[in-house]
């Protein structure tokens, strides 16, 4: 049974269910949704560009849903002007070079340039951390540190909670502070980006066909994230980082010999003159 013709329902869902963890731990969703498929080699790689654009924003927007009944994190208080510095940056960014971003950096060499990247820069706000700080004194320069950070995200394979992590651990909070902070500034943005995605969708029309598999992958993503939500807590997620930095790397590692083997595989079937 398929979705659509060549994205069969069952990597469909397959691929939702991965978008809920994906998106809280710091190892970039948007990678692995098309990191997964050009591994294993699913047909979903051989989809029109525009098919799998709607399907993106049907997963982002079942997470942004989940996210937004069970927040990852409690709300700090006002803030006004933190939460205002962590959002202009990457909303500026997005608005600027958003799509320039999508055609020419969505490739696995790149992604996984990009892990590379965030794994250094999570490594990096490790070292450098003291986890001193309290919460409460996050001002406008901590919020400018985590918005550069998610517009900075914007690079696919980054991921957006890694490079917020990096940042608040590089400016002295704990790993818990951090998770809180990075989420503070996080949530509007995957809400935002997921309903303007999904107006502008909405204004074009999904590509025919494509209801099944959308809706197959925004109910999974919404339900795999709400169970990660629960699984998943503060506590539990302030102690994987290193252990997510890891797993990038070895991620990135893996997206190198397999387009080395894919490249190998393609020129023994040039046939020699």
């Amino acid at each position: 049974m398929s979705g659509v013709p060549g994205l069969p329902l069952r990597h469909a869902v397959a691929l939702g269910m991965l978008h809920g963890p994906t998106e809280l731990l710091p190892v970039s969703s948007s990678a692995h949704t098309t990191l997964v498929p050009w591994v294993a080699g699913w047909p979903y790689e051989r989809l029109a560009a525009r098919q799998r654009k709607s399907f993106e924003v049907a997963l982002h927007a079942g997470t942004a849903a989940a996210l937004l009944l069970s927040p990852p994190a409690p709300r700090l208080g006002g803030k006004v002007f933190f939460l205002a510095a962590g959002l202009i940056p990457p909303a500026l960014a997005g608005w600027a070079l958003g799509g320039q971003i999508e055609r020419r950096l969505g490739t696995p060499a790149t992604i996984a340039a990009g892990l590379l990247a965030g794994s250094i820069a999570t490594a990096a706000g490790e070292v450098r951390a003291h986890g001193t700080r309290d919460p409460s004194s996050a001002d406008a320069r901590d919020g400018l540190a985590l918005g550069l950070a998610q517009a900075l995200a914007l690079f696919p394979g980054v991921s957006r909670s890694g490079a917020t992590l990096a940042a608040a651990r590089a400016r002295g909070f704990s790993r818990g502070d951090a998770d809180r902070l990075s989420w503070r500034v996080g949530l509007p943005i995957v809400a935002g980006a997921a309903s303007l995605q999904g107006y502008r969708l909405a204004r074009v029309g999904a590509p025919r066909g494509m209801g099944v598999a959308l809706a197959a992958g925004a109910a999974s993503a919404f339900a795999s994230t709400l169970a990660s939500t629960r699984m998943l807590d503060a506590r539990r997620r302030s102690a994987l980082p290193p252990a997510c930095a890891a797993y990038r790397v070895a991620l990135a590692l893996l997206v190198v010999w397999a387009r080395r083997d894919k490249t190998d595989g393609h020129e023994q079937q040039i046939p020699k003159k």
